[in-house]
């Protein structure tokens, strides 16, 4: 369930409760007149299933409550109630296979966001992959995986294409490629540093390094692997699943390509830079496409499972 939290103009008030009191699968409906005072006007408060939030939400916008007032969405980990259940049954389709776009575009515009903590992460991931391609050190490299915050930018390229939002497209694209930009360089002058520490040296980087070597000798597998997660990732985050999202990361290898392209690049060595930049953009696409695909997908699925209900719905009634 999700609990909406609405200040409403008064004048509006009557529209909004006809508009929940309409909508299948609402519960809970309170309305507190002249509760709020900045905004000013009345708070109103209702309980929904997650499989009829987005069409309401969409009519609430529709009635421009987001720009008089204001729509604030919780999600409920726990409701006891049989106002509730009944809500959940008669709402169409199953809550897992809801996607709340207005909630994955605000997620994704967040994560999108080209800042210094963003980079900083990036970074950080960065110098940490170079360590472990360096040494050879499979653990140091699904450390970095972890770290590194690249799939929130490329869930927005994806969302912002199936919602044809160009603005978050090149937001998106911004601090994607201004990110590694940034991270690539610190990390090439990182390695320097190392190197003169005597820490890195030119024969770490010739060795074969079995364990990591596949970084900087993409293949077709590459793309398929970023596919297939890029296809989970974006399944956790519409579903709300996101322990999900750390297997996605330690399953692609953007990461740890952009370090080695870092590092192979400070010591002159151009093929292993070819080969890692190769890997990168064969992940970074695999993903993008993977995810504007599960999207286009997962909306089909959805307005066909609603026509669906709705045609079964109609049919009971002339019953």
């Amino acid at each position: 369930m999700l609990h909406l939290r609405l200040i409403v103009p008064v004048e509006h008030t009557d529209e909004v409760v006809k508009l929940l009191d309409s909508s299948v699968g609402t519960a809970h409906l309170v309305v507190l007149p002249d509760a709020a005072r900045s905004p000013a006007g009345d708070l109103v408060l209702c309980d929904v299933a997650r499989e009829s939030g987005d069409e309401l939400i969409g009519g609430l916008r529709r009635l421009g409550i987001d720009r008089t007032g204001s729509i604030t969405v919780e999600k409920l980990d726990l409701t006891l109630s049989e106002h509730a259940d009944r809500a959940e049954e008669q709402a169409p389709g199953e809550g897992a296979d809801a996607v709340l776009w207005e909630e994955l575009t605000e997620v994704t515009h967040e994560e999108s966001t080209f800042s210094v903590t963003y980079v900083a992460f990036l970074t950080i991931a960065t110098m940490l992959a170079a360590v472990g391609v360096m040494l050879d050190n499979a653990i140091l490299i699904v450390g970095a995986m972890v770290v590194g915050p690249e799939f929130g930018p490329l869930a927005g390229v994806s969302t912002a294409l199936v919602q044809r939002a160009p603005r978050l497209v090149a937001r998106s694209l911004a601090a994607l490629v201004g990110g590694f930009a940034a991270a690539m360089v610190m990390t090439a002058g990182f390695a320097w540093l190392m190197d003169a520490f005597g820490l890195f040296t030119r024969t770490m980087v010739e060795a074969d390094r079995p364990n990591t070597s596949f970084i900087w000798q993409p293949d077709r597998m590459s793309f398929v692997v970023a596919f297939l997660a890029g296809i989970a990732g974006t399944l956790s985050l519409t579903s709300s699943k996101s322990a999900a999202l750390i297997g996605v990361t330690i399953s692609v290898t953007t990461v740890p390509a952009a370090a080695n392209a870092a590092v192979a690049f400070s010591y002159s060595d151009y093929a292993q830079t070819t080969g890692s930049s190769e890997q990168l953009l064969a992940n970074l696409g695999g993903i993008v496409v993977a995810g504007t695909l599960t999207l286009l997908t997962q909306k089909a699925l959805w307005a066909l499972q609603l026509r669906r209900a709705r045609a079964a719905g109609a049919g009971r009634g002339r019953d």
